[in-house]
């Protein structure tokens, strides 16, 4: 699994060095978020002793499980799913990074129930740039307001914008959702961002044009999503699905 895992780890690099040069970007401007949700945890480990360091996890009861067997390697996790309220209190404490907050509510939660020994925690607002009913995000119109709403809240730091847009294979319309994020963030020029979190596996190219600082990508480095994992489960024992 580790040369398996090493040799896609490479080609996605690879991927991202090359739209880096593509945009005029400075090499190493595009951070990777190895999305781990639903991997097994040797393909986890292969990842780390690869040299990467940052995992995104969607399902609370299967991340705790991870990150407890895995406490002892230096790892930054990140939160990237929707968020159920009674998760909140878990993510504020076992995650650095949450993308997917979209609701004034969740990130209250989330401000009140950071422990007081740890550093502020990092968000990105989630974004609806498709207009799409079955998307989980915040509508572009509704952005400005809950972004200067969440900014007051102490034990959040609001580093940027996160959207996943409906899927294309086609670059140019690829790049449009991805430039309507850059442009919604810069019309927001009150707030100082540092971090559009968007581009997957299959549009990370498209995401890095357009102003990407960090991708998240499953598929391409870890391979298909296995069906089912019987390791996710919610903490009161429903599927968090």
């Amino acid at each position: 699994m580790r040369n398996q895992i090493q040799q896609r780890l490479g080609a996605v690099r690879q991927r991202i060095r090359l739209a880096e040069t593509a945009a005029g970007r400075c090499q190493g401007a595009v951070r990777l978020i190895a999305v781990s949700k639903t991997q097994p945890m040797e393909a986890l480990v292969a990842a780390y002793r690869c040299g990467q360091r940052e995992f995104g996890e969607s399902y609370v009861q299967e991340a705790l499980a991870k990150q407890e067997k895995l406490a002892h390697y230096d790892i930054g996790w990140h939160f990237i799913g929707p968020i159920q309220s009674n998760k909140t209190k878990v993510i504020a404490a076992r995650f650095s990074w949450v993308h997917s907050v979209d609701r004034f509510k969740i990130a209250k939660r989330l401000s009140d129930q950071r422990p007081g020994e740890l550093p502020p925690l990092n968000i990105c607002i989630q974004v609806n740039v498709s207009g799409e009913a079955t998307k989980s995000g915040v509508a572009l119109e509704e952005l400005k307001g809950l972004v200067e709403a969440v900014a007051e809240l102490p034990r959040l730091r609001v580093r940027g914008l996160m959207t996943i847009p409906a899927p294309t294979d086609a670059i140019e319309f690829q790049r449009a959702p991805f430039r309507s994020l850059r442009e919604a963030a810069e019309c927001l020029g009150d707030i100082e961002f540092d971090t559009l979190s968007m581009g997957m596996s299959d549009d990370l190219e498209a995401a890095v044009m357009e102003g990407a600082t960090m991708v998240r990508i499953g598929s391409a480095l870890f391979g298909p999503r296995p069906r089912q994992n019987p390791e996710v489960f919610d903490i009161d024992g429903a599927s968090d699905r």
